[in-house]
């Protein structure tokens, strides 16, 4: 669709609270209402994390499902509602890269993607008997973005003080347009990523004894690197 060819009924722009739970049916409805239906949805919400376990609250671990899991099915189960009635639509998930590995520094935000990952693989085997309705996930890896700035530290009162240098990371439009090839395409899992995550992401996968002995490795560095102020990401890149 042509830019030029959108008016203003073509756009609809609603806050919403993944965590407010109780306000995703009423915005579910404002968009049928706008638009009568519901082709796409875009689960892109959630935030990261940067702290070891060990020195990290628990309620840091509830805040991160509370928005990460919880708030995307709660929105994910409105929508479908709609889907179902039509026996159409894609479902897109933005997980990680952190939802086919395990890393440290991120052991909530992981656990938050690895959970994604089982509920909407298993969701896709309940929706056999419309085959119309596409679950898609993507994984992507280091990605140029403010997810930094916003991560979850070891209290929730607490930000990052150094986000560090994001030029090494995929380019934001890069990630944009492999995520809409891959949703265009109806492929089930994509893994958006320069090497050498993409190459962890296959070692973890097929060699998953090399891959922790790997991690292990590129772990020590990860830590060092986070507690000295540069961004953890960085032990990862070229």
């Amino acid at each position: 669709l042509e830019m030029s060819s959108l008016s203003e009924k073509d756009i609809l722009v609603l806050r919403l609270d993944l965590t407010d739970r109780s306000s995703h049916e009423a915005a579910t409805n404002s968009v049928l209402k706008h638009f009568g239906k519901i082709d796409v949805l875009v689960n892109n919400g959630g935030r990261s994390q940067r702290s070891l376990f060990v020195d990290t609250n628990l309620d840091v671990y509830s805040a991160i499902i509370e928005l990460n899991y919880l708030g995307t099915i709660s929105l994910t189960k409105h929508v479908l509602n709609h889907m179902i009635q039509r026996k159409k639509g894609k479902i897109v998930t933005v997980s990680s890269v952190m939802g086919i590995m395990g890393a440290p520094l991120a052991s909530g935000y992981c656990a938050s993607k690895h959970a994604l990952q089982g509920f909407f693989n298993s969701l896709r085997t309940e929706l056999t008997d419309y085959p119309e309705i596409s679950i898609i996930n993507i994984c992507p890896g280091p990605v140029q973005s403010k997810i930094i700035q916003n991560v979850f530290t070891e209290n929730l009162a607490k930000s990052i003080e150094n986000s560090g240098d994001q030029s090494h990371k995929m380019p934001t439009d890069r990630c944009v347009r492999l995520t809409l090839v891959s949703t265009a395409n109806d492929l089930k899992e994509a893994w958006i990523s320069d090497h050498p995550y993409l190459a962890v992401c296959y070692l973890w996968q097929y060699a998953p004894t090399w891959a922790w002995w790997l991690m292990n490795r590129m772990g020590k560095r990860r830590i060092q690197n986070f507690k000295s102020g540069v961004d953890a990401d960085a032990s990862y890149s070229r």
